[in-house]
């Protein structure tokens, strides 16, 4: 499972700043930058897998830092990627045009793919969280900012269960809309929304009784 820690130190790297970068762009445009023939290069991968090329020159980075954000390991982040596109390559042929992104399909495979691996190696992951990220989440649990509450809030982030827990690296970390996040892990947008504020509440519910016992 992954587990969360306060980013207090700033390494660089050119991969950092990639993984920068992609953080702080729209990911409602990653999920719709399909390629302008998309749709007839996915048809051509179905009836024959060789053709499956541009499909994964063109998604590779975008699902590799998607990985990265929650592996944070570069080495077994290209392991799950790569993976990741086999199963994608496999499965191709079953595809179907639903209206949801492509991506969203890819992003799929990827979070069960990295799911898996925390449940087969029964590993944690420590993931750094940034200031931005805690002190929107912090805030959106109706708690002011402090590093008591960002404390709480970690701590309280490391109890939820793995389904509570995307939930939240969708809606926070990856910044995605509420539609992307339905895509992604197949559920409705209503059911996604329903779903999070529960989290958010019992978040805040475990950040009061913490409190309370400190007391």
């Amino acid at each position: 499972m992954l587990r969360y820690a306060r980013n207090d130190v700033f390494l660089f790297s050119p991969l950092l700043l990639i993984k920068t970068a992609f953080l702080h762009t729209d990911k409602s445009a990653i999920l719709q930058s399909s390629q302008p023939n998309e749709k007839e290069l996915i048809i051509a991968a179905q009836s024959n897998p060789e053709r499956f090329a541009p499909l994964y020159d063109h998604w590779y980075k975008p699902v590799f830092l998607f990985v990265f954000k929650r592996i944070n390991d570069k080495e077994l982040t290209a392991d799950i990627t790569s993976q990741v596109f086999l199963k994608a390559l496999v499965a191709i042929k079953n595809y179907k045009f639903t209206g949801a992104p492509f991506s969203a399909w890819l992003f799929r495979i990827a979070v069960n793919e990295v799911n898996m691996y925390f449940r087969k190696n029964n590993k944690n992951a420590t993931v750094p969280l940034d200031e931005h990220d805690l002190r929107q989440l912090t805030e959106e649990v109706g708690e002011s900012d402090t590093e008591e509450n960002y404390s709480l809030l970690t701590d309280a982030l490391n109890e939820l269960p793995e389904e509570q827990t995307q939930l939240i690296e969708l809606r926070f970390f990856d910044k995605n809309s509420f539609l992307d996040m339905a895509q992604i892990l197949g559920m409705t947008e209503a059911g996604t929304k329903m779903k999070l504020y529960r989290v958010l509440e019992k978040l805040k519910n475990s950040i009061t009784l913490k409190r309370q016992k400190k007391q």
